[in-house]
């Protein structure tokens, strides 16, 4: 169910904003860290259009607090492209970020694909129904002036912050923001709650091991970079699917499979009930037949969700069918 974008207090200085829609492409949990007149803001929404809604939250949360340093847990364009909204921010990633911004299609492709591709087509029909609902006219995609590896402190007021990088995973530079004070972690996309992720590095084993360390780290909370709220729990079962799914994975490339027959396979076991965007299984897939095939080659971001717009599409068609 969707509900208002609203920002609400995880812990004393610590607020996480909620856009509100599940179910979706795009939608991204953001956060905000305040001591003081000091203040961290934990990725960016989508848009220009989103971010001003979440910083004009943010502002009344902190009313007279600087916005002049953001974290941005990795490269995709549902935790970067707002911020054009924060001029001269300094904006903080892993090194490894710079790799994944090489290829990440632009705000002018993604409007492109959604606008000028054939809606007859899985693509087209995919790219209208999950991206057309954005604007991305004159965003600029602002990249990190500040990166680093392994780990970084700061302070935000008299709260101390501590940034690890846990990528290759997701992306080829993720990281988790941990307030060990406060007992919450911001995992970025390492954690998805309620829908399939969308893992484009990978290997599995390596999301694997990244949520492991935030289990590691003790937290209360645990924010996902989109989905409610998550405890330990939540996160340990988190993992339980994601080892289950490179157990199968496994199975599947030993028998030949390609990663959208996979796919299939597993949705029509039903294997994971009550998971939105089932078509995203054929992007992590691919992912992992990289790493299991050893194939180092760049991987096309674009082409493994046009993978997964077919099985939309079909699964869609089904659908409608059976009306």
């Amino acid at each position: 169910m969707n509900t208002l974008p609203s920002l609400h207090q995880v812990a004393p200085g610590v607020h996480m904003w909620s856009p509100g829609v599940h179910n979706a492409w795009g939608f991204a949990n953001c956060g905000l860290v305040t001591s003081g007149t000091d203040a961290l803001v934990i990725d960016t929404p989508y848009t220009p259009a989103l971010t001003r809604v979440f910083l004009d939250a943010a502002r009344q949360a902190a009313p007279g607090a600087g916005f002049d340093t953001v974290v941005a847990t990795h490269g995709n364009g549902d935790h970067t492209w707002g911020l054009q909204c924060l001029p001269g921010a300094d904006v903080i990633a892993t090194r490894g970020t710079l790799d994944h911004l090489c290829h990440e299609p632009t705000p002018q492709q993604l409007r492109a694909l959604a606008e000028n591709t054939d809606p007859g087509t899985p693509l087209g029909w995919y790219f209208r129904e999950h991206f057309g609902i954005f604007d991305f006219a004159g965003i600029q995609v602002v990249p990190p002036t500040r990166t680093f590896e392994g780990r970084l402190d700061l302070t935000v007021g008299d709260i101390p912050v501590e940034l690890h990088e846990v990528g290759p995973a997701h992306t080829a530079g993720d990281l988790v923001v941990h307030l060990p004070e406060q007992r919450v972690v911001f995992a970025g996309d390492i954690v998805f709650n309620g829908d399939h992720p969308s893992h484009w590095a990978g290997p599995l084993e390596a999301v694997s091991t990244a949520c492991e360390r935030i289990l590691a780290l003790d937290p209360e909370w645990i924010v996902p970079g989109h989905g409610p709220l998550l405890d330990p729990a939540g996160l340990r079962a988190h993992i339980d699917y994601l080892d289950d799914l490179a157990d199968h994975a496994l199975l599947l490339h030993g028998q030949g499979k390609t990663p959208v027959e996979a796919a299939e396979i597993l949705l029509a076991e039903d294997r994971y009930p009550g998971l939105g965007l089932p078509e995203r299984l054929a992007i992590t897939l691919a992912a992992e037949w990289r790493h299991l095939d050893r194939d180092t080659s760049a991987p096309d971001l674009v082409a493994v969700t046009e993978a997964a717009s077919h099985i939309a599409w079909r699964r869609s068609q089904a659908v409608s069918a059976a009306q």
